[in-house]
């Protein structure tokens, strides 16, 4: 049997909650990678999201910008390129078993916007 070690992350911060767009993405750069953060409005709970926003399939930094909605219960962002969609929660994308984003763990710290850098 081989033991793993578990790092716990290194939070970084991100942004203000007052910089944060409802139902809207921004984007961040964070250690040289641009991140698209985005903010829900979930059955009246503001919910925040953050995904690498690189479109793997355009090949530009274009996720930010992208149509936030529902697929069957999974919440994502339609690529404004090609329109794939990205669960915002997993970073899958929902059309194609061979791309994907990377999803990123964010919480509130006061005021503050943070990001779990693994």
């Amino acid at each position: 049997m081989t033991a793993t070690t578990q790092l716990a992350p290194q939070w970084c911060d991100l942004c203000g909650l007052e910089d944060l767009v409802e139902n809207s993405g921004i984007c961040a750069l964070v250690n040289n990678q641009q991140v698209a953060i985005f903010t829900v409005n979930i059955k009246g709970e503001q919910q925040i999201f953050a995904i690498s926003n690189w479109d793997p399939v355009g090949k530009a930094n274009v996720l930010y910008r992208g149509l936030l909605g529902s697929v069957g219960e999974e919440i994502v962002v339609a690529s404004p390129l090609y329109k794939e969609h990205y669960s915002l929660t997993t970073g899958r994308c929902l059309e194609r078993d061979d791309v994907s984003v990377i999803a990123y763990k964010v919480r509130r710290e006061g005021d503050r916007l943070q990001i779990a850098i693994e």
